[in-house]
């Protein structure tokens, strides 16, 4: 019984992970899993799915049988006449599922075909895991070894002649039972930053920041899924560039001119002093409208990328979002500069629909 329960929970989890897979780009388009996301999980509401269970109804309602009535007589009263047109169109019907972040990971993985990612730094940072590695005679009930306790007892049965093969009956008693124990190892673990940086000048919008926010969400699910610990830093700029939290990174409103160089910086500063390359997987992630202040400026994001950043980073991705306000020049000076420097990946972002090819630009390299 309970190994048909087993397989029909496997088959039902199927079931919903090819769901999943098939509207994949409409949860990345319209950003409906950031606002059901828990703390490990995810609630996604999948269509068409019906799980069979009985219903009870109210009492003293009646009901098949109940009462008087011969065969063929209607269940719940006369029959009568229908009023309106039939409907055309299908029901809708959606069951909220729970999905773990990482059963996520794997379904953007394997639609994407992103490759896994090879970490590097992983000598330094080291984390604590408790392997079980032996067998000690005291512990707690939830450890107990129920192989090495039968085989005391029974070594103890028969070595005191009370085994009888015609009634193999093996009973332990303390001293026959066995726990496992175990050691803390120090096991290498390589850990990863993501550098947020968004341009927060007028011209970005909400519809901009909002796209932004949901490909930043699959950005983080991805990378999560591939190093043990992650940390996210937020840095938002116009003229001037500043350090947030995750609230502010994605609601601020500011105004005013842009200079990108001023977030470049603050990024090849953090990363020189909380996060050097050879303990630290970097991945800083630019979102602007590619429309900045002069071309000396332009210039000189280009020395810094080339001078700080790209030097201690595993890749720097820039995504420009479209805008009405902005000059879009940004991504194609970055492409004439830097185009040929693999480490370097561009992407534009016209609207919500293209933010899955963004996604398998900026990850499916595997860096």
């Amino acid at each position: 019984m309970a190994l048909n329960i087993d397989q029909d929970h496997a088959r039902f989890r199927d079931i919903v992970r090819g769901r999943i897979r098939q509207n994949l780009k409409r949860y990345i388009s319209h950003g409906e899993l950031i606002g059901r996301q828990g703390k490990d999980t995810v609630s996604i509401p999948v269509p068409q799915i019906d799980i069979p269970q009985f219903r009870f109804g109210s009492k003293q309602a009646g009901g098949v049988g109940q009462g008087e009535g011969e065969p063929g007589d209607p269940v719940g009263g006369e029959e009568k006449e229908g009023s309106g047109k039939a409907g055309k169109d299908a029901g809708e019907h959606a069951l909220e599922v729970e999905v773990t972040l990482d059963e996520l990971a794997t379904i953007l993985g394997e639609e994407l075909s992103l490759p896994r990612i090879e970490p590097r730094g992983q000598t330094r940072i080291v984390a604590q895991k408790d392997k079980y590695t032996g067998i000690r005679r005291t512990g707690p009930e939830s450890l107990k070894h129920f192989r090495r306790t039968y085989r005391e007892a029974l070594k103890r049965q028969i070595s005191s002649g009370l085994y009888d093969p015609a009634n193999p009956v093996v009973v332990p008693v303390r001293d026959d039972k066995r726990f496992r124990s175990w050691n803390t190892a120090l096991q290498p673990v390589a850990n990863a930053v993501i550098i947020y940086m968004m341009d927060v000048s007028g011209s970005m919008g909400d519809e901009q920041k909002e796209i932004v926010r949901i490909e930043s969400f699959w950005l983080d699910t991805w990378l999560r899924s591939q190093y043990k610990g992650i940390e996210s830093v937020y840095l938002i700029h116009d003229a001037v560039a500043r350090e947030v939290d995750r609230d502010t990174f994605f609601h601020t409103r500011e105004s005013g001119g842009t200079m990108i160089s001023s977030a470049y910086k603050l990024c090849a500063d953090i990363m020189q002093k909380r996060y050097p390359p050879s303990d630290w997987n970097v991945y800083p992630f630019h979102f602007s409208d590619g429309d900045n202040w002069s071309v000396d400026d332009t210039l000189n994001c280009i020395n810094l990328l080339k001078d700080r950043v790209l030097p201690n980073a595993n890749m720097f991705c820039y995504g420009q979002v479209e805008s009405p306000y902005g000059s879009g020049q940004f991504i194609k000076d970055v492409r004439e500069h830097l185009g040929a420097d693999e480490r370097v990946i561009t992407s534009d972002i016209r609207d919500k629909d293209a933010i899955m090819d963004s996604i398998k630009a900026f990850l499916g390299k595997g860096r």
